[in-house]
Order: structure tokens, then sequence, then C-alpha cells
């Protein structure tokens, strides 16, 4: 059986477990029931009436928080030309072309968060795929980090953009921001990823679609959010 800290535990008796709150209230318990000395990571879990064996049910995609993660990202661009000349001036970290792709592969480079990269130059990254897969960085169209439109990624990047997928049990997690994020910011973060979660239905689901939805501080209790209180 899990051993819980006090802290925990004592943040633990400030939730109803039975109960399904508000997204307004689920928000202020959040930051009641913080535990952490340090500026805690707010995230949702989304658990939704999915087959993921089936792949028309496999959700994946990347959105732009309203008000930011809290957390400046790193970007590495690989792109070649005017692409290139616009990834700088957007303010990515790293910009290059295949020397950037051998120094990850030679010298086992992973001082980035984001790996941004234009088509053209995909075949080459491609063949680490299984070095950049299994750590969540290889580039996707899907997340829009396969573009020519390197400048907007940086931006969407720089301002808050996180990407999301069903995990094989058909849950989501995501970040929503900091506790020391106001109540409203948080709000509107959480709404908005709900909202687009729900845009995303695949047509082949029937009956309801998200079954859970919960959001707790880094290392602190769960609290669960009646679903049918969003408005979307």
């Amino acid at each position: 059986m899990k051993k819980y800290g006090k802290k925990y535990v004592e943040a633990s008796k400030k939730v109803e477990k039975n109960n399904l709150y508000t997204p307004e209230e689920a928000i202020k318990l959040v930051n009641d029931t913080s535990v952490t000395k340090f500026d805690s990571t707010v995230e949702v879990a989304i658990k939704l009436n999915l087959d993921t064996k089936k792949a028309d049910q496999q959700l994946r995609g990347s959105l732009v928080l309203p008000n930011g993660t809290g957390k400046t990202k790193r970007v590495l661009v690989i792109a070649k030309g005017a692409a290139a000349e616009a990834a700088k001036a957007a303010g990515a970290d790293f910009v290059g072309e295949a020397e950037m792709i051998d120094k990850i592969e030679k010298e086992n480079w992973f001082d980035y968060d984001v790996i941004v990269c234009t088509p053209d130059m995909m075949a080459q990254l491609g063949k680490l795929g299984k070095v950049l897969g299994p750590k969540g960085l290889m580039p996707n169209p899907k997340t829009g980090t396969v573009t020519m439109d390197t400048k907007k990624a940086v931006d969407d990047i720089k301002k808050g953009m996180i990407e999301y997928r069903t995990d094989s049990y058909g849950n989501i997690h995501s970040i929503i921001g900091k506790v020391s994020f106001d109540d409203k910011k948080l709000l509107e973060n959480l709404k908005y990823i709900v909202s687009t979660i729900v845009k995303a239905k695949p047509t082949a689901v029937k009956g309801n679609y998200i079954t859970n939805i919960s959001i707790s501080s880094t290392m602190g209790p769960g609290i669960k959010i009646n679903q049918k209180s969003f408005d979307n």
C-alpha cells in the first residue's frame, strides 16, 4: 500500500472524494491543496471513451493555451534558407541543417524541449526516430512541428503551445499552468483544453465521450470535476 506524506494527507482532507466539483471550485481547491514549496505545475487528466486500438480513435494534436504554461520551452529548428532565417527571427533557441542532426546522433545532444522541422529535412531527421521517438521529440505534422511556416511554429511554442495525445487507456494528460497563475487564467486554460478535446471527438465514438476529468498540482491530490459543467 502506497504511503503518502503528511502534507499530502492533510491536503487530501480538503477534497471530498465522491464529489464532482465545478471547474471554478476545482481551481480554488487545486491552489489550496498545493503541497510543494516551489511553484507547482497544475495538470488536467481527461478520461475518454475511446478504443485506442483503432487508428481513427487515437487523438493527437496541439493547441496554444490562452495564458501559456508558465514555462518557456527551448526550440530547435531544423531548416535551411528562408525557413531557417524566419526561425531565427522568431526567437528559436537553435537553428541549423544536417549539422544539428549529426550533433544529436554523435553527441547525444538533447538541450531543447521541442524540435520543429521543415518537410524537406524530415527524411534526414527521420533516421533518428528510434532515438527521438521514445523521448517524445520527433516532429509530427499533426502537432504543427513539421511545417514550412517555422515562424508560426516557434511563435506558438513560445506562447505556450502544448501537444496532447491519448495513451493506450484513452487518457489525455496536459499542463494547464502553474499554481501562481490567478484563478481566471487557470480556468481559461482548463476550459480551452476541454473544448479542444470535445471538438476533436472522433465520429466513430458513440455515447458518453468524456467519462472523467480531474485536476491536480504537483504531488497534490486529484480533484474530480463534473464534466457536464463545461459549456461546449
